[in-house]
């Protein structure tokens, strides 16, 4: 494939679209006080939120429309006024809009022809594997429900710095560890507004779990359950189906040098759960063909060591350099990486250099 386009960055006075591309809980009228949370957050960054028309249609509404959720992206894309777009939050059956996306002329000159910031995580990796398609860099980062809206009142410090890095004159040129690591919250209501998480030192850092310390090449992947359910479509008989007819998975010689990017969901799959994952990647050739593989830190740090023996039983046969509990994906905090990006991966300087 050709380099992907990058979108240009954001100005003060942006106008971001808010696009429910699978779950709606965003417009659900338990949720408003996230909605109003984000909306202050993102006023702070100078940005001004357009909540796209369906956006905040509700959760039933959605699930049963996923043709809505696609047009608030096509819309969203087709305003030549909107400069981004943020992910409200994940869900499980994003790949229901790709029929109407991929099979829509207009959409895909759109993202040819007028670039835009787009970025979210976890079943976003959907999304993201289908602009990717289309030639667009995006940004497997931050979302609305999750970081702009945080019930603390402010953005997690890392987190913030990340989504800071997607400003004109303020992008980051290496990521490193967060000192400090924090627990999902038990309690998502109105009462916990204004309370902070539970927060850990960091005491790890980058682990390097086998191969050579340093290594370069492109960053590509996602959430790993998303992607065996659009592999073996555990989760929705048809989704296989579908990501298969728009090449969504990248084949083995796509993933050649690339350095892959690994995380588990909020689900905090078992150890043999995760085996299973693995297999089934392993089994399409992408292990074969890497330069190298980062892995995100686990959610609240569940399964931490017994993960790790897991990629060494999967990959451990291979010189496959490996490098674990990078802050991405579904930990708090979190980085922002660019899709397609060239980066240096240095686990003993504990950066990733991006190039």
């Amino acid at each position: 494939m050709p380099s992907l386009v990058k979108p240009p960055l954001l100005h003060a006075g942006d106008k971001v679209a808010i696009v429910s591309l699978s779950s709606g809980m965003l417009g659900e009228a338990a949720n408003r006080h996230e909605l109003e949370a984000g909306v202050r957050q993102l006023r702070a960054f100078g940005l001004e939120p357009v909540f796209m028309p369906n956006a905040l249609a509700g959760i039933d509404e959605l699930k049963r429309c996923p043709q809505k959720r696609a047009a608030d992206l096509k819309a969203a894309f087709a305003d030549p006024s909107i400069r981004g777009a943020i992910c409200a939050i994940g869900g499980d059956d994003g790949y229901r809009l790709l029929p109407f996306l991929m099979e829509d002329a207009a959409f895909c000159e759109n993202v040819r022809r007028a670039p835009r910031l787009f970025t979210g995580f976890s079943d976003t990796t959907v999304h993201h594997l289908m602009f990717r398609r289309l030639g667009l860099q995006t940004f497997y980062g931050p979302c609305f429900v999750c970081d702009l809206a945080e019930l603390s009142g402010e953005m997690l410090p890392y987190t913030k710095a990340a989504f800071t890095g997607y400003f004109e004159g303020c992008n980051t040129r290496s990521i490193t560890p967060s000192d400090t690591w924090y627990e999902e919250r038990r309690a998502f209501s109105a009462a916990a507004v204004g309370t902070p998480r539970t927060a850990h030192p960091e005491a790890h850092g980058y682990e390097l779990l086998q191969g050579a310390p340093v290594f370069t090449g492109e960053l590509l992947g996602g959430c790993l359950e998303s992607l065996y359910d659009m592999l073996t479509s555990a989760r929705y008989a048809d989704e296989r189906a579908v990501c298969e007819k728009y090449r969504l998975f990248p084949s083995a010689e796509e993933w050649r040098g690339k350095v892959m990017f690994l995380e588990t969901c909020e689900e905090k799959p078992s150890p043999d759960t995760l085996l299973k994952e693995l297999l089934c990647i392993e089994a399409t050739g992408a292990f074969d063909a890497l330069a190298g593989l980062i892995v995100g830190k686990p959610q609240d740090e569940c399964y931490y060591e017994e993960y790790k023996d897991v990629y060494r039983e999967v990959l451990g046969a291979r010189a496959l350099p490996i490098v674990y509990n990078v802050n991405f994906g579904h930990a708090y905090p979190r980085a922002a990486l660019p899709y397609g990006a060239p980066v240096r991966v240095d686990a003993a300087a504990q950066k990733i250099e991006l190039l």
